[in-house]
């Protein structure tokens, strides 16, 4: 299925022996893999994976220019909340990396474990809780801004995992996710979040890469 979206991008989907590989590429264009979707109106659950890079809030405007933002909206309409019967649900995710002790070797044969004081978790804990308070109310923000219903979620450990995870628990019907834009040589050491999504997501996964002059 193909479908047309400005500015003069286009978004492919795969289906049958396609599905769940990305089926085309283009610079700075959105790639979508799955099992395909319908282009019946209705309304979705969609969720958009964040962390607090440049990169990622491209990805939610980008997804809320062209996707999500109900067509309805008249150009002098004043109202400040989206109507419910509308346009997607949209659930704003981000994952915290958990805090980790670390283990060294002390000589021959021989490890130490390294364990925080509890006050430095605390504080580990609280700052972490500061930073992901400051991502979602941003992307609240910028969600009302365009009249979208959403709703936030905080999830801690490995990023690729907790968002299948919620994926499945939600029932999502798409996963937007930013792409970093990583070279061959760190994509092989740190692995890419949206290539391990792509493939391992229940639902389809729409990745958009941002120009290069905002990839940090």
């Amino acid at each position: 299925m193909e479908q047309t979206i400005t500015p003069a991008r286009e978004v492919v989907v795969g289906s049958g022996a396609d599905s769940g590989r990305v089926v085309q590429q283009e610079e700075q264009a959105p790639l979508v893999v799955g099992r395909g979707i319908t282009t019946e109106e209705q309304k979705m659950k969609v969720m958009v994976a964040l962390d607090d890079s440049d990169g990622s809030f491209y990805s939610l405007n980008w997804a809320l220019t062209n996707l999500l933002k109900p067509k309805s909206i008249a150009p002098n309409n004043n109202t400040s909340t989206p109507n419910e019967e509308e346009g997607c649900m949209v659930y704003l995710v981000h994952v915290q990396h958990p805090f980790t002790n670390y283990v060294y070797p002390a000589g021959a044969g021989l490890h130490t474990a390294s364990f925080a004081a509890s006050s430095v978790v605390e504080s580990v804990k609280k700052a972490q809780a500061e930073i992901s308070a400051t991502i979602l109310e941003r992307a609240i923000s910028i969600c009302k801004q365009n009249m979208v219903r959403a709703e936030t979620l905080i999830f801690e450990g490995d990023p690729k995992d907790e968002i299948c995870k919620a994926i499945e628990q939600i029932h999502v019907d798409m996963l937007v996710i930013g792409s970093r834009g990583l070279g061959g040589i760190k994509r092989a050491f740190l692995g890419s979040v949206s290539d391990y999504c792509a493939h391992h997501a229940s639902c389809p996964v729409l990745i958009v890469k941002p120009p290069k002059n905002i990839i940090k």
